[in-house]
């Protein structure tokens, strides 16, 4: 499903226009990514929550130039289902 699924979606079900409905989801979407950036973690109860992940420092190696290189400690956002929407998800039927 992409973006333009879910704005189609939510157009139809709501009988909202899609260009308002597609303002909604822009804002909702810059307004996460806002928080995070800001390293603030978005909870959405019954959804999921959006986290920021630190990444360890490590040594990885170039190997078309030979040689090693280090990457540092840095930090990566990721999405944490919540516990029920894990649950529906594992036990529905695949198509």
């Amino acid at each position: 499903m992409t973006k333009a699924d879910i704005v189609n979606e939510i157009s139809k079900v709501s009988g909202v226009e899609r260009a308002q409905v597609q303002q909604i989801v822009e804002l909702f979407m810059e307004s996460i990514k806002d928080s995070m950036i800001e390293k603030n973690n978005v909870y959405l109860r019954g959804f999921g929550s959006f986290i920021i992940k630190k990444r360890a420092k490590k040594v990885a190696r170039n190997i078309s130039k030979n040689i090693t290189i280090e990457i540092p400690e840095h930090d990566i956002p990721a999405f944490k289902p919540s516990k029920s929407f894990a649950v529906k998800v594992k036990e529905s039927k695949t198509k």
